[in-house]
């Protein structure tokens, strides 16, 4: 099993630099988040790659249960998401079925029992960060929720984010709908106001903006 990732130095040392210390903080959450999944990876005998694909297939089905669809989703090649698939194959967590509407004869992967248990159990790998938001109120919660999710968009304008099932980056999101209301926004596909709270960050019905 690999070693768990060390801490590069923080981007942006300048104290008077506001973006580096933006840029610096996220590289200290993703650090933290990058070693709690490699400590419940371990505990599975699993890499954190690994781990992820059950997890992200926990709640993926289908068309999003391909190799080359995951391959996009963790930003790897083909070569390095077919190695942890063959792995988890042999460890009896995933196996191949053929379903209903998908094209051709292509296979999709599904969890088997063993690896929905591991999966369920592995999908709180974050609760402790989630412990730590409770120290902040609910319109921090939601003013941070917002920020990361423009700058997901953003970067994933640059190139740099490949997948983004965002309402915000949704053609059926209508921002500020009702911009005095409680809830402000609106889902054309649900057909109902959303709070900002109440905004997805993966949503299976995404449907992307037209290129601007």
């Amino acid at each position: 099993m690999e070693r768990p990732p060390s801490g590069p130095a923080p981007y942006g040392t300048d104290h008077g630099d506001l973006d580096g210390k933006i840029v610096a903080a996220l590289e200290r959450v993703a650090q933290s988040l990058r070693v709690l999944l490699w400590h419940e990876a371990r505990e599975h005998d699993l890499t954190p790659l690994q781990l992820q694909i059950l997890v992200y297939l926990l709640g993926h089905n289908g068309e999003q249960a391909w190799a080359s669809h995951l391959a996009r989703e963790f930003g790897v090649t083909r070569a390095t998401i077919s190695e942890s698939i063959a792995a988890l194959l042999e460890k009896g967590m995933l196996e191949r079925s053929r379903g209903r509407g998908l094209r051709g004869r292509a296979l999709f992967l599904q969890l088997t029992p063993l690896g929905v248990q591991v999966a369920s159990k592995a999908a709180r790998w974050g609760e402790a960060v989630q412990r730590s938001l409770a120290d902040l109120s609910r319109e921090e919660r939601t003013a941070v929720l917002l920020f990361l999710m423009r700058l997901i968009a953003a970067l994933q304008r640059a190139g740099i984010v490949t997948v983004a099932r965002m309402c915000i980056t949704c053609r059926f999101f209508r921002p500020d709908h009702d911009p005095a209301g409680p809830q402000p926004h609106y889902c054309d596909l649900l057909q109902q106001p959303l709070a900002p709270e109440a905004l997805r960050v993966d949503c299976p019905e995404h449907s992307p903006l037209p290129p601007s």
